[in-house]
């Protein structure tokens, strides 16, 4: 059965975190605790292994077994017992107990670097993960003595045997909560869990390659691996521009058990992967985002479909997606909902060339306050390459499904919404049966609507799903008007953003011409 760590649990650990943030700034503390996390992630999977190869060594009836105390150590010692069973070597003095031992050493900020050191010297593949900064950093040795003796409770220990879940999760409950903390900054690493649950449960990763250029923290692979019920059916590729944050995203999917490979560098500048093509490409990338560097773009560069600008780097990302999706493949991803309606030269273009070649598979206009970052409104854009009716789907060249989420959602915090998983699985299942089905089920007043890409070329080639689902009958109890007023008040809200983020640029152009 499914373990879910005891959310007061992690909220003492997230307290007791906080306390350090008087030594470092608070977007900087995800640095020191995470990488402590993962030290006591893969020391614990080493104890555990160790102890199955101490059964194996003293068992007669094992093919290990030696009474020979010298050939029972070389077999304790050998690193192919643990790197067959995936587990990573951990040398003695970067072992837990020993860090415990030392945990009131006036000098246990060195030994924890030197731990970090060990591990990746034994452990060529994590080289370059594990940071060395507690020794050059202000964070009170007590402080760091503490959090090694918050680690070191039963729940995390070899004994426990939901140990390892926990960790994975506590892991994520921290990535989570310091986003919430760092307000903007934050969404750089971190999509909302209830938007990536959303993205997977609609693309249904089974098998295949899934490609994350944008990759953040991993959670777009977590999930993906989550859904799938064929272990190791997927294989994982990512890029991430920020090296500390590929550091997070690198550590977290190895704490879920899983191998990604995720390169470093600017996915639209230096993509990493130039003969990548991917079932899945699925992502949340920094959006609106302008001065990006599109006077590098070459013409002839292959993913291009259409022009570039410097505006905006939301259909250089596009782009980049349909470039890398394989034949029969689906890409799902997060973008602004400005996207959907720019007029923008050089932007427009590619979104009449997605939908005249007919790549548009489905746009889902999501609920405000999704993110952190409340003040941009988003949506989620499909692409896909079986429209034709490849990969088992029904043919549906011709047509776009339309769902207008807006009205899902409740609040979790003052300042957040969490989509519920009921509502996860109605979106989910209208886009399953509008791929799957005859389409006359799966349309709904106010929801959903299947369109031929014909209308959307009369309306200017504008993608708001408010514009095609239409609006619910009236009922008796006026209960319309106030979802109307609910929806024209959160348009006016799209409006506003919009124009905060043209006086920006507005004043920006200005200010370069002085």
């Amino acid at each position: 059965m499914a373990v879910k760590a005891d959310i007061d649990f992690q909220k003492d650990l997230f307290d007791a975190a906080t306390r350090m943030r008087g030594s470092i700034t608070p977007s900087d503390y995800k640095h020191y605790v995470l990488p402590l996390i993962f030290l006591r992630y893969v020391s614990l999977r080493f104890d555990k292994r160790r102890e199955q190869v101490e059964v194996m060594v003293n068992d007669p009836e094992s093919i290990w077994y030696s009474d020979d105390q010298e050939v029972r150590e070389s077999i304790l010692n050998d690193p192919d017992q643990y790197k067959s069973e995936n587990v990573f070597m951990v040398p003695e003095e970067a072992r837990w107990s020993y860090l415990v031992e030392k945990a009131n050493d006036s000098n246990i900020k060195g030994i924890l670097d030197n731990a970090m050191k060990l591990i990746e010297q034994e452990n060529p593949e994590l080289e370059g993960i594990l940071p060395r900064i507690f020794q050059g950093s202000n964070l009170p040795a007590e402080n760091v003595a503490g959090l090694i003796e918050i680690f070191s409770r039963d729940v995390f220990s070899a004994r426990h045997e939901d140990s390892v879940d926990v960790l994975g999760r506590t892991y994520e409950y921290f990535i989570g909560n310091f986003a919430s903390s760092e307000g903007n900054r934050g969404g750089e690493f971190f999509t909302p869990s209830s938007i990536v649950k959303l993205l997977v449960a609609m693309m249904e990763p089974i098998e295949g390659t899934v490609f994350d250029p944008a990759c953040g923290s991993g959670g777009m692979f977590i999930q993906s691996e989550a859904y799938s019920d064929r272990g190791n059916a997927l294989s994982f590729y990512g890029q991430e521009n920020v090296e500390t944050t590929l550091r997070l995203g690198k550590m977290n999917v190895l704490l879920h058990g899983i191998n990604a490979e995720i390169r470093l560098g600017d996915s639209l500048l230096n993509d990493q992967y130039p003969d990548l093509r991917a079932d899945y490409v699925i992502a949340n990338p920094p959006f609106n985002v302008d001065t990006w560097g599109a006077e590098r773009i070459s013409k002839d560069d292959p993913r291009l479909i259409g022009p570039v600008t410097n505006a905006n780097a939301n259909y250089m990302w596009m782009q980049h997606f349909l470039y890398h999706l394989k034949e029969g493949g689906t890409a799902g991803y997060v973008m602004a909902n400005g996207a959907m309606t720019t007029n923008t030269i050089g932007e427009k273009e590619v979104r009449q060339k997605l939908v005249d070649d007919h790549h548009i598979d489905c746009i889902v206009q999501l609920p405000e306050k999704l993110f952190f970052t409340t003040g941009i409104p988003c949506c989620l854009f499909f692409l896909s390459k079986n429209r034709n009716g490849s990969n088992g789907y029904r043919e549906r060249l011709d047509e776009i499904l339309f769902i207008d989420a807006r009205k899902m959602g409740s609040l979790v915090s003052r300042s957040q919404k969490a989509l519920s998983e009921k509502e996860i699985e109605k979106i989910a299942s209208t886009y399953h049966n509008y791929r799957n089905n005859n389409t006359d089920s799966i349309e709904e007043a106010g929801f959903s609507k299947v369109v031929n890409i014909q209308k959307v070329k009369d309306n200017d080639y504008k993608l708001t799903p408010g514009i095609y689902v239409g609006t619910k009958k009236l009922d008796e109890d006026n209960t319309v008007f106030e979802e109307k007023m609910e929806e024209l008040i959160s348009d006016l809200r799209d409006q506003f953003s919009e124009s905060s983020r043209l006086q920006e640029k507005i004043l920006k152009d200005l200010e370069g011409i002085v």
